[in-house]
């Protein structure tokens, strides 16, 4: 009688039911309509268009290495390669257009079959080698990026540009990663919920011996699922790739932990058989969300990874509360789902996860020390803040942004050109008044300044150069002369003889590239002086130290050293030993506090000075009146200078 009565209450109720039950039902749902509001609150740039397109752009390779991975989860098996696996058939691709000049369409197809014979290695070496699915793929992560940098020989390449339209978009607007996303998606689902293979992943991660007594052939069954991880992972490499117009052998590092996260994260079991496609594009997009909300946000690079992984721990402790709920209800005689002690209960454990969200981003906000307050706003984003050179130019920076009153908002890349990418289309979509970036890779940075071009924001590179798109101008110390200086220093410490190792930085930055450039030309004056071995060490001590190791086994008799960073040099000194500053002279690159010690006590020869403080506020200086409209020089060279222990007083 009640519902022919009142039709409309009862239909708003059902809805309202509805609404609500989705929402307890899916813990990882409802954390992120918490962080949505949130950020919607938190600030003004977030709730637009163009940046929940740019939030959908980023969580599309994430999303589609999930959805991959979401079958090996589902059966009850680990994928750790699949990050390497994307930047392998990323630089397949490209190498196979490129350097072999093979057809672009069979190059993909050699891309899409890298991934799947990656897989299928993953799949027969767990089902026939009865390796753990942790330790097979630990192995293939460790090949394939190997295999990757030794196709590349450690050096970005150009993307084909009929495959680069998939990091564009349609009609100018509609981001084509996103589609893919969607479609990867789609066919995960349908996979799962409607194939024979899908049904059984969820047998064999349910209980693979009671699948393989019912006549499943269980080894089959995982040669096919990790295959199609492969799969996953090679679509996912061409779209990372696609974005930044250039295949990077050292790209998606890390990215599989991200894709294990947001499979979890939506609701998947890491002991197998539970998993849906829909749950892995939640998680995906949380974290997309996190990274892009907390970057609007000027939260500090630091922070951001605190506030993260926080979020996460909560957003999948949501969802096991609500499993423990849900099984408990079955065996009590406790409320049942929808009467009112169990509504509250769901209530009170979303209102905890919306205030303690809430409480984790409003805190870290509260003592954010990314951004300086002001009417100018300028967005920063630095190539690493583990290197002592790039935190004294983000306090260069501060120290600028601060005396003229700049709102200065700093980013750390990680090293991870698709991350810095993230970063410039998150300063542009926020309106800033110009960019400042440190670029990771010069070529893969292109996508992102042309995109703030077009925006008519002003961009100002710092320390190494953008290519292919403009600059209103650079700002760098003098590299090419600064290898000169290296090589006339340890030359002369050398006395004209002797053979020396090279420590090489970050493969396709401007800076490694002239400084070796100029170290190459300057040591050419001295041919008493052989070069016996260059390497990478992508400007970090602990692969300098390394790198620095396994070269003196085959070289022993070296007497001196190249680095073109203090840090790699530092790193060559501690695998020296006592022969540092002895037997064997090295020279480094920046003029770092720990570099300048290193000289004083007498380990380190020399080191080229840079001004990276300097560096810092004139960068802050240029963008200024940049966005003032002002004339700026195309190009500002910092002056650089040999460190020596006669002279070092003079710079500590």
């Amino acid at each position: 009688m009640a519902t022919d009565t009142h039709p409309s209450k009862a239909g708003a109720g059902g809805a309202g039911h509805t609404l609500r039950r989705l929402l307890l039902d899916n813990g990882a749902l409802t954390a992120l309509v918490v962080l949505l509001v949130a950020m919607s609150l938190l600030s003004g740039d977030f709730l637009t268009t163009q940046n929940l397109l740019n939030v959908g752009v980023q969580a599309a390779v994430t999303a589609i290495l999930a959805f991959g991975v979401t079958f090996v989860i589902v059966s009850a098996g680990i994928d750790l390669s699949v990050g390497s696996v994307a930047a392998l058939s990323a630089t397949v691709l490209a190498w196979s257009a490129t350097s072999a000049g093979v057809p672009v369409w069979l190059a993909v197809v050699l891309a899409v079959a890298t991934g799947i014979a990656c897989g299928f290695v993953n799949g027969a070496l767990v089902a026939y080698g009865k390796l753990p699915s942790f330790i097979a793929t630990l192995a293939m992560l460790s090949v394939a990026r190997g295999l990757s940098l030794v196709i590349s020989q450690g050096s970005p390449i150009a993307f084909p540009d009929s495959v680069s339209v998939l990091g564009d978009t349609l009609g100018g607007w509609l981001p084509v990663p996103v589609i893919v996303m969607i479609v990867m998606g789609l066919v995960t689902a349908l996979i799962l919920a409607r194939t024979y293979i899908g049904r059984s992943m969820y047998a064999i991660g349910g209980n693979e011996e009671a699948a393989r007594l019912s006549g499943l052939r269980v080894k089959k069954q995982k040669l096919a699922i990790y295959a199609l991880s492969g799969l996953f992972a090679a679509v996912a490499g061409i779209v990372l790739a696609s974005r930044l117009v250039s295949a990077q052998p050292q790209a998606a590092q890390g990215y599989e932990l991200d894709a294990i996260a947001a499979v979890v994260i939506g609701g998947a079991s890491l002991a197998g058989g539970v998993g849906k496609a829909s749950g892995t594009l939640i998680g995906a997009l949380i974290l997309a969300v996190l990274r892009n909300g907390l970057n609007l946000l000027s939260v500090s690079a630091f922070w951001q990874q605190v506030v993260i992984g926080v979020v996460i721990a909560l957003a999948v402790l949501l969802d096991t509360l609500r499993r423990k709920a849900g099984s408990g209800a079955g065996a009590t005689s406790g409320p049942a789902p929808g009467a009112p002690g169990s509504g509250r209960r769901g209530a009170i454990r979303a209102g905890l996860a919306v205030v303690c969200v809430a409480a984790v981003i409003a805190a870290v906000t509260f003592f954010n020390s990314g951004s300086s307050g002001g009417s100018t706003k300028v967005g920063m984003s630095l190539s690493t803040l583990n290197n002592p050179f790039f935190v004294q130019m983000k306090a260069g920076a501060q120290a600028e942004a601060e005396a003229a009153g700049i709102d200065l908002t700093v980013t750390d890349a990680q090293n991870d050109a698709s991350q810095q990418a993230n970063q410039l289309q998150n300063f542009t979509s926020s309106g800033v008044d110009s960019i400042i970036v440190n670029p990771v890779d010069s070529d893969a940075v292109g996508p992102g300044v042309r995109s703030a071009n077009e925006a008519g924001i002003p961009v100002v590179a710092a320390d190494r150069g953008v290519n292919k798109a403009d600059t209103a101008t650079l700002v760098a110390s003098d590299n090419v002369a600064g290898g000169k200086l290296a090589a006339k220093a340890l030359a002369g410490k050398l006395g004209g003889k002797g053979d020396i190792v090279v420590l090489q930085g970050t493969a396709g930055t401007s800076a490694s590239r002239e400084r070796g450039a100029g170290f190459a030309a300057g040591i050419k004056a001295y041919p008493g002086i052989k070069v016996v071995a260059t390497q990478p060490a992508d400007f970090d001590r602990t692969k300098g130290l390394d790198v620095m190791t396994n070269l003196l086994q085959g070289h022993p008799g070296i007497t001196g050293v190249f680095a073109e960073n203090d840090e790699m040099a530092l790193g060559a000194v501690k695998a020296l030993g006592s022969e540092a500053g002895r037997s064997v002279a090295v020279v480094g690159f920046d003029g770092t506090p720990d570099g300048l010690q290193a000289v004083e006590a007498g380990t380190l020869y020399a080191s080229v000075a840079q001004q990276p403080k300097e560096l810092g506020r004139i960068a802050v200086r240029n963008a200024v009146r940049a966005a003032d409209g002002k004339k700026v020089d195309s190009t500002v060279k910092v002056p650089v200078k040999v460190v020596t222990r006669q002279n070092v007083a003079d710079f500590s």
